[in-house]
């Protein structure tokens, strides 16, 4: 929903917001990246920067871009120290954003590229805060599917807050989907692992566990924080539910493989 953002929480008006989204707007699509956001608005809140990101996924919609889900940041403890930042986030993922097993991938699209290991919920129902749970999610899900996720940022690195990544789509930039994808029952979720390889190398191990004791607990804070800024997941939206290693640098030329043993494997190559 377009107009779901008050104004409780914001600190900046509505053209400061669509002019630091045109502005991320501009990085991606020139790719390239722009100085901090809070080192310019020092009074910014993650309010804002959630009003920047949907005032961002409209315009691109407008454009002709193809929603088709969620992604959610932050989740793990690993994730977490990794970015000094401690609390979840969420981001929007369009079609162009997602790539087939095995795909050759642009590394230059995207700034400082690095690779994630998640788990991709697909919904076949609506999952609707603010009180959606587990077990909703469980109920909601159509089948669970091996993903990576490729992050993109477009504000500058060192120094970033919360408020930053949020305001850049929590740095979504792709994502690739492989393996075996299972119907909920038919494995156990908290258990899913992956093996995460670059260039034949194994470079970071993982378990589902590691994002909020469970993956589906990742989709239920996701739907919940939704309905306070008035949207829901709805049936066929593909979520990404937190990564459970740390990211991966990759550059031109790498390969990178995702071994989750009985879900199969996941793979891309960076030219």
């Amino acid at each position: 929903m377009t107009g779901a953002y008050e104004a409780e929480g914001r600190t900046l008006d509505d053209a400061t917001i669509t002019a630091i989204a045109d502005e991320l707007a501009r990085a991606e699509a020139e790719r390239t990246t722009v100085p901090l956001l809070t080192a310019r608005y020092p009074g910014m809140t993650v309010e804002d920067s959630y009003a920047v990101q949907n005032t961002w996924r409209r315009r691109g919609i407008e454009a002709g871009r193809r929603p088709v889900g969620r992604k959610i940041g932050l989740t793990s403890k690993v994730m977490q120290a990794a970015t000094g930042i401690t609390e979840p986030d969420y981001g929007a993922i369009f079609a162009d954003m997602v790539h087939e097993n095995g795909s050759v991938i642009e590394h230059a699209r995207f700034s400082n590229v690095r690779v994630e290991v998640e788990l991709a919920f697909v919904l076949g129902e609506r999952v609707a805060g603010p009180h959606a749970t587990v077990f909703d999610v469980l109920r909601a899900t159509e089948y669970v599917v091996p993903a990576l996720e490729i992050l993109s940022s477009r504000v500058e690195m060192t120094g970033r807050t919360i408020v930053d990544t949020i305001g850049d789509n929590a740095a979504m930039g792709g994502m690739v989907h492989g393996g075996n994808p299972v119907r909920v029952g038919e494995t156990d979720l908290r258990w899913a692992a992956a093996l995460l390889y670059r260039n034949e190398t194994i470079e970071e191990t993982g378990v589902a566990a590691a994002v909020l004791n469970h993956p589906a607990a990742g989709v239920a804070w996701l739907a919940n924080k939704l309905a306070r800024h008035g949207d829901v997941l709805e049936a066929g939206e593909i979520v990404l539910a937190g990564s459970f290693t740390r990211p991966m640098w990759v550059e031109p030329g790498d390969t990178v493989l995702a071994d989750y043993r009985e879900l199969g494997t996941v793979t891309c190559r960076f030219v």
